[in-house]
């Protein structure tokens, strides 16, 4: 996933450098990479709509008009080539951009958790400024309130659409970091008595409130583009990179000083996706520098190693900043860190510690470290609701998988797929090859084995709230 997302952030940057001008390039088709068939709204001071279509030669007359905010997207941005088997070459605006990310997430991390952690009070803190910002001026647009009351109105009858709930699912993994290793890491930087569950409420309470925000902030601005273009606001609306890099962009077109709105746009994308890259990657250094203490805690080679993972991942990043590379970036994102591989996870974490390491057990032990008892509704989630809705979410998304298609139009080939469901694969099976391994090098017949690698270290010492944790056993626990 890191070396994926990332590329957003490259994405972003890149659209933020061409912001800085007095006309925003994707706002007409008198560039070097449009086509005969580019085509541009403007709006008059009449509100008048002004269809403005390039077109060379009458062989193009008939052909359907491409929006230049798409043409942008695909001809200059992604350069696109006609499938993943034409790389086409590294394009070295987006190489540079990526690498100035890469260099960027590596001075936000270098010098470990302590400095991330004050790094962390502007790129969480000022999006917000601008979200803001962008929130005022959305609601101030003439067709915001019709924006407003499609957001707000919902389609009941979606409700028996298993789609909607398997979208909804894995997005709320997605945005709370469950399941990827996030929170255990940053948890794990915690004193023993910190209390977690008012931080968890916390968090849980702003990233939904932000999303709710944000959601006014967005659908205000397409209300606006639906009313300009006389269009129903469901077709001006589109999901993944386009809605970021195509109809955002194509909106602030429409809007005085437009490449004010671009920048401030752009640069709330880099900062919150800064946030979720640089821990994420965090998830990944923290657990192998604690693997190897004697090596790597020290701070100058922990330095090297970050360092390391960053160019090393930079390489690999490659792949997906060539012409062909946004067909690799689909893939990565289908499937490496898909719905299913989170919800696999989830069901197996839940299960091991409501199952194998007890329910009770660890109920209790939450308040040995807070002090006092938590809502005892959270532990039938842990042993029941959890795992049955991430297996049933799971089994859902199995039953209708369909292959990737990059916009519904190109057929990915088999061994691209084949590859795909490998990425997948290779994160799912650690989990029982990793018990295999275990009852594997266990002594004692296949029951024997079972119960010792099922049962929890703590079972001969049972957790009381009266107990004093000293600091190796904490560390033991």
């Amino acid at each position: 996933m890191n070396i994926y997302y990332i590329l957003v952030l490259a994405w972003a940057a890149y659209y933020l450098v061409l912001s800085l001008t007095s006309v925003l390039p994707w706002s007409h088709c008198n560039n070097t990479w449009n086509t005969p068939r580019c085509s541009f709204h403007h709006v008059d001071s009449n509100s008048s709509i002004i269809d403005n279509t390039t077109l060379m030669n009458s062989s193009v007359a008939f052909a359907k008009p491409v929006d230049s905010s798409v043409e942008f997207w695909e001809r200059k941005v992604l350069q696109l080539s006609s499938g993943i088997t034409e790389g086409g070459g590294i394009i070295w605006e987006l190489a540079l951009s990526l690498f100035v990310m890469w260099v960027i997430v590596y001075f936000c991390l270098w010098k470990g958790v302590k400095w991330t952690g004050k790094i962390v009070y502007f790129t969480a803190t000022f999006p917000y400024v601008i979200l803001a910002i962008l929130l005022v001026r959305g609601l101030t647009l003439d067709g915001a309130v019709d924006g407003i009351v499609y957001y707000l109105k919902p389609d009941i009858s979606r409700l028996g659409d298993i789609q909607v709930w398997m979208d909804g699912g894995t997005q709320i993994f997605f945005s709370y970091a469950v399941a990827i290793g996030i929170m255990i890491t940053l948890g794990s930087y915690n004193k023993f008595t910190n209390n977690f569950y008012r931080d968890c409420v916390f968090i849980s309470c702003v990233n939904s409130g932000t999303s709710v925000v944000g959601g006014f902030a967005v659908f205000s601005v397409l209300g606006f583009m639906a009313k300009q273009q006389n269009l129903p606001i469901a077709d001006v609306a589109d999901a993944g990179p386009g809605l970021a890099f195509i109809t955002y962009p194509k909106a602030m077109t429409q809007m005085p000083i437009s490449p004010l709105w671009a920048v401030l746009f752009f640069f709330m994308i880099i900062l919150l996706g800064l946030d979720s890259q640089f821990v994420g990657v965090e998830s990944v250094i923290t657990p192998i520098v604690d693997y190897f203490p004697k090596y790597l805690q020290r701070r100058s080679r922990r330095m090297l190693f970050v360092a390391v993972y960053c160019v090393a991942s930079y390489f690999v990043g490659y792949s997906m900043i060539s012409r062909g590379g946004i067909y690799i970036f689909q893939l990565f994102d289908y499937y490496s860190a898909s719905g299913l591989v989170l919800l696999w996870t989830s069901f197996w974490e839940t299960v091991a510690i409501a199952w194998v390491f007890g329910v009770d057990r660890f109920y209790d032990g939450i308040e040995v470290m807070l002090g006092s008892r938590i809502n005892p509704y959270l532990k039938i989630c842990w042993k029941y609701t959890t795992p049955i809705v991430s297996m049933g979410l799971l089994v859902a998304q199995l039953i209708m998988f369909k292959p990737l298609t990059y916009n519904n139009t190109y057929q990915y080939p088999t061994w691209a797929q084949a590859f795909g469901v490998m990425m997948a694969v290779s994160s799912m099976m650690c989990i029982p090859v990793y018990g295999l391994v275990k009852l594997m090098s266990t002594d004692g017949s296949l029951k024997e084995r079972l119960r010792k690698v099922t049962t929890p270290i703590l079972q001969k010492h049972q957790i009381h709230p009266t107990w004093r944790y000293d600091h190796q056993l904490r560390l033991k626990s």
